[in-house]
């Protein structure tokens, strides 16, 4: 007499479903939760073209560019339009002073990437107060 029970093989199966389910859920609260802002290195103060006027700096430095690309510090050209030629004017003119504001003025046809350079050239020296001038409309 065979009084053991007849023990069949069953297949176990293992439902994959809820596990998808979970990991789609933490995929997506992960894609959520990330931050996307860029933080670029120099703060620029974009002034407004309205009406009201803005009170004169005496002691800033201005950058002028013009339409040819070529760069002039306090109304003294630069002998070129290096990166490191204006460099070192700017650390002439703001001295030790890291917080002298930088106004930039620059051509309505000067080339993008001559303005470009003299953000990037404020930026190394340290001068982050740096504006762009612009003219009222009429």
């Amino acid at each position: 007499m065979n009084l053991r029970p007849d023990h069949k093989e069953e297949s176990v199966d293992i439902n994959m479903t809820p596990l998808i389910d979970v990991v789609f859920l933490l995929l997506i609260f992960f894609m959520v939760s990330t931050t996307f802002d860029k933080h670029s290195k120099l703060k620029v103060s974009l002034p407004e073209a309205d009406s009201a006027v803005t009170e004169q700096i005496d002691d800033a430095i201005e950058i002028m560019v013009d339409s040819r690309g070529r760069y002039f510090v306090n109304e003294r050209e630069l002998v070129n339009s290096q990166l490191d030629t204006l460099k070192a004017a700017l650390q002439r003119m703001s001295g030790d002073d890291l917080d002298t504001p930088v106004i930039l003025k620059a051509d309505s046809s000067t080339p993008h990437h001559a303005v470009v350079t003299a953000m990037d050239a404020a930026s190394q020296v340290g001068l982050t107060r740096l504006s762009i001038a612009t003219l009222k409309k009429q």
